[in-house]
C-alpha cells in the first residue's frame, strides 16, 4: 500500500465523488464519478463563499441529490463536514502521515480547499455583536471630528438618528437623521452610473484584454507543466534507484519530500492561472454591471442589503459637519474617475469615438 502511495496511486477505496475502476494497464485506478463529482465541487464552492453554514450546504447538497455511499441515504451535516476536510479532492492525498500527489483528477483547486479550511477553522468568523435593531449604516461611518464610530438609536419608536459615541470626550457633531446619511450615500453611488454605450465599449475592451491575458496564462501554464513533468521524471528515476539499492532510504525520503513539495506549489500556481482564465472576463462584466446598477439597488434595498452593498463598494466613510466623505474601493474608484471624466467630455460634445483615451488607459 505504501508502494502504491509512492507511485501516486491512492491505496484505498475512493471517497464520495470518485469511483475505483480498472485502468487500461490492468491496475485499479480512481476516476471522478460523473454523477456525483459536480455536486462535490459545488459543495466546496458554496461553503467557500463564507456565506453558507454547514447546515445550509447540507440542505443544498441533499436537494442536488447527494447521498451517502452504501446506505443511499441523503448526506448528513457530519458527512459534509468530513467531506470538506478531505485533501483528496485537490488531487493530493494523505497517507500514513505524509501527503502525496495523486494521479487522480482534482475536483477543487488548492486555493479553494485552503479557503474552506480557513473558514472551518474559524479564522474568518469574528462575529460582531448583534444590534437590537438593524440599522443601515452601523459600523460603516466614523466621526470626522474625533474618529470614533457613529452609532444609531431610535427616537419615538420610529425615527433613526446617528451620533458619535464620544469615547474620546465630548464631540461637537450633532445628531444626524438616517435619511440624511442615506441621501449622501445615494449621491455618492450616482457617480458610478455610466451609459449603455460605455458598457458595450468596455465589455468589448475586456474581450480583447481577456484574449491577451489568456495567451499569457496559457504560456505560463505550459512552462509550469514542463517543470512538473521534469520533477515527475526525477521522482520516477529516484524510485527506480531506490528499488535497485543505489541510494539510501534517508536520501530517498528527503529528495522525494522536497520534489513533491515543489510539485504541490506548481500545481497550485497552475490552478490559480486556470481559475483566472475562467473568471477574468466574467468577473469584469459582473463588476461593471454592479457599478452601473449600484445606485438603483441601494434605493430599493432593505437596511441589511444597503450595508452589504456599501461595504463592498465603499471604505473610509466619515461624517463631519453634516457632510459625508467616502472612498470607493478598487475597482470602483477607477470607474468613478473615468466616468466623471467621460461625463465632462460628453457634456462638451464628445462622441463614442472619444471613449478609448478615457476608459482604456484606466
Amino acid at each position: 500500500m505504501l508502494e502504491k502511495a509512492e507511485q501516486s496511486i491512492y491505496p484505498s477505496f475512493a471517497p464520495l465523488g470518485y469511483r475505483n475502476v480498472m485502468g487500461p494497464n490492468g491496475k485499479r485506478v480512481v476516476e471522478p464519478d460523473p454523477d456525483v463529482a459536480p455536486i462535490i465541487t459545488q459543495v466546496f464552492q458554496w461553503y467557500g463563499t463564507g456565506e453558507c453554514s454547514i447546515s445550509e450546504v447540507t440542505d443544498r447538497a441533499q436537494a442536488a441529490g447527494l447521498v451517502s455511499r452504501g446506505s443511499k441515504k441523503s448526506v448528513s451535516k457530519s458527512n459534509i463536514h468530513v467531506l470538506l476536510r478531505k485533501r483528496f479532492y485537490t488531487g493530493y492525498f494523505d497517507w500514513n502521515g505524509k501527503t502525496y500527489k495523486g494521479s487522480h483528477e482534482p475536483l477543487v483547486s488548492i486555493a479553494l480547499f485552503d479557503c474552506v479550511q480557513d473558514i472551518l477553522d474559524g479564522r474568518f468568523l469574528a462575529k460582531p455583536k448583534a444590534d437590537k435593531h438593524e440599522f443601515a449604516f452601523s459600523g460603516l461611518v466614523n466621526c470626522g471630528h474625533c474618529g470614533c464610530a457613529l452609532v444609531a438609536e431610535k427616537k419615538k419608536g420610529k425615527y433613526v438618528y446617528y451620533h458619535c459615541t464620544g469615547n474620546k470626550g465630548k464631540c461637537p457633531e450633532p445628531y444626524a437623521r438616517e435619511e440624511a446619511l442615506e441621501e449622501c450615500f445615494a449621491d455618492l453611488l450616482k457617480g458610478l452610473i455610466f451609459d449603455d454605450e460605455v458598457m458595450d465599449w468596455v465589455v468589448d475592451a475586456l474581450h480583447q484584454s481577456h484574449a491577451d491575458q489568456k495567451k499569457f496564462k496559457e504560456e505560463a501554464i505550459a512552462r509550469l507543466r514542463l517543470e512538473q513533468t521534469r520533477l515527475q521524471n526525477r521522482l520516477d528515476k529516484l524510485y527506480e534507484d531506490r528499488l535497485d539499492g543505489f541510494i539510501e532510504p534517508a536520501f530517498f525520503q528527503r529528495k522525494t519530500q522536497e520534489w513533491r513539495q515543489s510539485q504541490a506549489r506548481i500545481a497550485e500556481q497552475i490552478a490559480q492561472y486556470e481559475d483566472a482564465n475562467r473568471e477574468y472576463f466574467k468577473d469584469g462584466v459582473r463588476l461593471l454591471e454592479l457599478s452601473k446598477k449600484a445606485y438603483f439597488l441601494f434605493k430599493k434595498q432593505n437596511s441589511h442589503e444597503k450595508r452589504r452593498l456599501l461595504n463592498f463598494v465603499c471604505s473610509n466613510s466619515t461624517w463631519k459637519d453634516r457632510s459625508l466623505t467616502a472612498t470607493f474601493r478598487q475597482p470602483f474608484d477607477t470607474i468613478a474617475v473615468a466616468n466623471t471624466a467621460w461625463q465632462r467630455q460628453k457634456a462638451a460634445g464628445a462622441t463614442s469615438s472619444d471613449l478609448r483615451p478615457i476608459w482604456l488607459r484606466r
